[in-house]
């Protein structure tokens, strides 16, 4: 599903989609398109033997599940957020300043400013898991667009998302 949101290729391109948005929240999701290992399905007794990328992909199955929701809600939320690809081996530029390591990372900007979020789980500059539900991700990118439009740079998730994926 990645083929239907706009990709930028350089990291200039990632500054300019930045900097020329002023009225729009910036939604940019950092990962791969061709993640294969994040596509496999896992058996949970499998999981316990895996590293920390293939535990990550054990648990969210579908590495383009996330693309999906992000081309299903790209046309409901188009007045008040604008949504980006980036490929993180295409363009390294970022990897190192905001840590991309998981295989689908989504961050906020508003006027040339990073927005935090406030999940529960103690990462506030990012949502590296794939949300399933295209609702929920509304209303974070809702709530992300309100705080940053009042000058907030972090924002309370409206889920608190620390016990989510406990065992």
């Amino acid at each position: 599903m990645s083929y239907l949101l706009p990709h930028l290729h350089s990291g200039w391109a990632v500054d300019q989609a930045i900097l020329a948005e002023e009225e729009r929240l910036v939604v940019i999701r950092f990962g791969h398109d061709w993640d294969e290992t994040c596509m496999q399905v896992k058996p949970f007794s499998e999981l316990a033997n895996l590293n920390r990328r293939k535990l990550f992909c054990g648990l969210f199955p579908h590495g383009s599940q996330m693309d999906e929701v992000l081309a299903s809600v790209a046309e409901t939320i188009k007045n008040f957020a604008v949504l980006y690809l980036v490929d993180i081996t295409e363009v390294p530029d970022f990897n190192t300043m905001y840590e991309l390591y998981d295989p689908s990372t989504v961050m906020f900007f508003f006027r040339n400013k990073h927005i935090m979020i406030d999940l529960g789980t103690g990462n506030n500059n990012k949502i590296n898991w794939a949300l399933k539900d295209k609702q929920e991700f509304i209303d974070i990118i809702e709530t992300v667009y309100r705080g940053a439009r009042k000058g907030r740079g972090l924002v309370i998730a409206p889920k608190d998302y620390s016990t989510k994926y406990r065992y």
